[in-house]
């Protein structure tokens, strides 16, 4: 018969290094949004790397990293880009991503629907009330929208 606690301890160890691993990752993405009118993101950190796509006001993202004054990101459609960090912030945002939401003149289903937005539209959150959330366009539209329709 062998010894067990050397491959119980062995076991332990490895499994224990392995959530050290994965917990910093998970725990990295933080919430921003641009804060600029149009922000270019590129395919890696600096001016010198292409421009991939353009994002507008108060579209949000996820960060999962950075390189000196460069964010990589994520966004709701999980793609991925580098922004420069001097344009975004921690504005509270979010992004439609249902195919056409109504706007609400109130929260709830009884307010009424003042506007629609497709897909893909940011706003900021200026307020919330259960499972609505009161939102501003750039452009100044107001409304209430489901929760349930936003990333």
């Amino acid at each position: 018969m062998y010894n067990k606690k050397p491959i119980i301890f062995a076991f332990l160890f490895f499994t224990l290094f392995a959530c050290l691993l994965v917990v910093p990752s998970a725990a990295a993405a933080e919430r921003m949004a641009i804060s600029v009118d149009v922000a270019n993101v590129r395919s890696g950190p600096g001016t010198d790397h292409p421009v991939l796509w353009r994002m507008e006001k108060y579209t949000p993202f996820n960060a999962l990293s950075r390189h000196g004054d460069w964010i990589f990101f994520e966004d709701f459609e999980k793609t991925k880009g580098w922004m420069y960090a001097d344009l975004v912030d921690k504005t509270p945002t979010v992004i439609t991503s249902a195919d056409l939401c109504n706007i609400r003149s109130s929260p709830g289903t009884d307010g009424e629907v003042i506007f629609r937005a497709e897909s893909g539209v940011p706003f900021k959150v200026t307020g919330r009330k259960g499972q609505w959330i009161n939102i501003q366009h750039a452009d100044g539209d107001k409304g209430w929208i489901h929760e349930s329709l936003v990333w």
